[in-house]
C-alpha cells in the first residue's frame, strides 16, 4: 500500500486534472520533512494565467458565457484548496495520534473539494465549456508559503477562505435558483453543506489550541497579513450560517463588527 505521501505528492505536484483527483488507499507512515514548492503542478490548461478575469455580476448570469466564468472561478478555487490541503498535509509534522486525526480530517475535507471540483466541471462541459477555458489566477496559493504552522493554515484556509464560501455559495445558490437554474443551484447547496463542516472543523481544531486565548483572539493572532477577517464575509454575510459553523457566539460579533480598508472586502451589510 502507498504512503500518505505518496497520495498528497501526486495531487500537489501532478500536472493533470486526473492527478488532482486522485483518490487512493495509503498508510499513514512516519513523518518525513517535505519543503513547500513555489508553485503546485500545473500544466497546459491548468496552468496560472498573469490575466486578470473579471468575475461577471450577477445580473448577467443567466447568459451562458458568463455563468461558464463563474462556475470556471469556482472550480478554479476548489482545485487550489484541493491544492493547499494537500500540501497541508505534506508540510506539518504528525508526532501524535492527534496529530495524525487532525489529518484525516484534513483528507476528510480535500475528498469533498475534489467532489466539487467534479460537479463545476461537469456542468461547464454542460454549458459547452472545459476547465481551463478562462484564466486562472493563483492567489489562494499566494498564502501558503507564510502558513507555517497548522494553525495559520486553518485560519486562512477554514475560517477565512471556507467561511467566505458559506456566504458565496448560499448567496449564489439564491441568483441561480431565481434564475431557474435549478441544475447549478443545487451544486451550490452541496457546497454549502459541506463547507459548514469544513468551518467547523477549523473551529474545533483552534478551540484545542487556543489556550488561555478567545479563538478571535488565537485566529487573529494565527492570521498572516495582508489577509484579514474581512476576508472571512461574502457578499452578504448570514451571522447565523456562520455561528452554526464556528460555534461560538463572541466569534462571530466580532466577526460580523469587522472591517478593513482595502476594496475588495467591502462588503454590504450583515442579513
Amino acid at each position: 500500500m502507498k504512503s500518505y505521501q505518496d497520495y498528497a505528492r501526486e495531487i500537489l505536484l501532478g500536472e493533470t486534472l486526473e492527478s488532482k483527483l486522485t483518490n487512493i488507499q495509503f498508510q499513514w507512515n512516519e513523518w518525513t520533512e517535505f519543503p513547500l514548492p513555489s508553485s503546485p503542478g500545473r500544466a497546459g490548461k491548468l496552468t496560472f494565467s498573469e490575466q486578470q478575469m473579471k468575475f461577471p455580476k450577477a445580473i448577467h448570469l443567466h447568459e451562458t458565457d458568463k455563468k461558464a466564468m463563474a462556475i470556471h472561478s469556482f472550480a478554479n478555487h476548489e482545485l487550489l484548496a484541493i491544492e493547499m490541503m494537500a500540501a497541508a498535509i505534506l508540510i506539518y509534522p504528525h508526532k501524535t495520534d492527534e496529530d495524525i486525526r487532525f489529518k484525516k480530517g484534513i483528507v476528510t475535507a480535500l475528498k469533498d473539494e475534489q467532489k466539487h471540483l467534479m460537479l463545476y466541471i461537469k456542468r461547464l462541459n454542460e454549458l459547452g465549456y472545459e476547465f481551463g477555458d478562462f484564466a486562472l489566477n493563483d492567489f489562494f496559493w499566494r498564502q501558503m508559503p507564510k502558513l507555517e504552522t497548522a494553525s495559520q493554515y486553518l485560519s486562512v484556509m477554514a475560517l477565512t477562505f471556507e467561511s467566505a464560501n458559506l456566504d458565496f455559495a448560499q448567496f449564489y445558490r439564491d441568483v441561480f435558483k431565481k434564475m431557474g437554474d435549478d441544475r447549478t443551484a443545487q451544486i451550490m447547496d452541496i457546497v454549502l453543506e459541506d463547507e459548514i463542516s469544513h468551518v467547523a472543523f477549523g473551529a474545533h481544531w483552534m478551540k484545542n489550541w487556543r489556550k488561555d486565548q478567545t479563538l478571535w483572539e488565537y485566529y487573529r493572532s494565527s492570521l498572516p497579513w495582508p489577509v484579514t477577517p474581512a476576508r472571512s464575509k461574502g457578499i452578504e454575510f448570514d451571522s447565523e450560517l456562520h455561528l452554526k459553523a464556528v460555534g461560538d457566539q463572541d466569534f462571530i460579533q466580532n466577526l460580523s463588527a469587522f472591517n478593513d480598508d482595502f476594496k475588495v472586502t467591502r462588503r454590504p451589510k450583515t442579513k
